[in-house]
């Protein structure tokens, strides 16, 4: 095999186990000599472990009995016999009905139809805060475990990073100091919400444990203020909504230990000039 930089496709499919034997060989004995090759592969074994441990139990999650009854045809009629032409099977309905309000808890739709589905709004607006921090763990599993770039602009730019994303966030950001906790910050980058930028800081600590705080600006219609706990997967989130802003920190860390990092955030975001 040649001695050439490895593509993150290759890098990628051996960490999948995709690449026929062969390569999947060469690319082995590369990275025994190539240490940043080799902790990038351990990097996205990381990654993945981390989604895994986030969504698989929503795999094993038993269906809904209303769901399965809905699925299925009514009683004494056969699932081919013939119907009118136009004509929509109540199973279709409820899949239908069922399919747009996950849409709408997921943050896919902006928009519904027409006034029939208020009930569906009310239960998404609901969710929000529950949804706020899952979305703010799942960026904490995707971006923290990357060792070549975990931030888009570097703590040794802190004020271009504060100024970019302040004016994206139409409002000012700054990471707060957790210094005295033991964390620093290492940058910062912007991410897409579901219908705006949000702004997300890492911090890391002497052990290589990564910290983020996810800041939304989506949260003006939002009325729920708590001070919030959520465990998703190995990451665990403390969260809140203060005024149009919703604050998410999220690490891989001891609930004791985040709490008294959340709290120290919560009490200077408060004081924020």
């Amino acid at each position: 095999m040649k001695d050439a930089p490895l593509s993150d496709a290759d890098i990628q499919a051996y960490v999948d186990g995709a690449l026929p034997a062969q390569r999947q060989a060469e690319v082995a004995a590369y990275l025994a000599g190539h240490p940043e090759a080799a902790d990038a592969v351990r990097c996205y074994r990381a990654q993945n472990e981390a989604l895994r441990a986030l969504f698989d139990p929503v795999l094993e999650e038993k269906i809904p009995e209303r769901l399965l009854q809905a699925a299925r045809a009514p009683a004494g009629e056969h699932p081919s016999a013939a119907r009118p032409r136009g004509f929509l099977p109540r199973w279709s309905s409820y899949r239908m009905a069922a399919g747009l309000l996950i849409a709408v808890l997921s943050g896919s739709a902006g928009w519904l139809a027409n006034g029939q589905w208020h009930a569906a709004r009310a239960l998404a607006v609901r969710q929000v805060p529950v949804q706020f921090a899952h979305q703010a763990a799942i960026a904490h599993v995707v971006y923290s475990p990357d060792v070549v770039r975990p931030v888009e602009i570097g703590a040794e730019q802190e004020e271009q990073l504060v100024t970019w994303l302040s004016d994206r966030l139409n409002a000012r950001v700054r990471p707060p100091r957790l210094g005295a906790l033991g964390f620093e910050l290492i940058g910062g980058r912007l991410l897409p919400g579901t219908a705006g930028p949000v702004a997300q800081f890492m911090y890391h600590d002497g052990r290589g444990q990564r910290l983020t705080l996810y800041v939304s600006g989506e949260q003006g219609r939002n009325a729920e203020t708590a001070f919030r706990f959520a465990q998703e997967g190995p990451v665990n989130v403390f969260y809140w909504i203060d005024r149009n802003f919703g604050y998410a920190i999220s690490a891989g860390i001891d609930k004791a230990e985040l709490a008294r990092v959340a709290t120290s955030v919560h009490e200077q975001l408060a004081h924020k000039p």
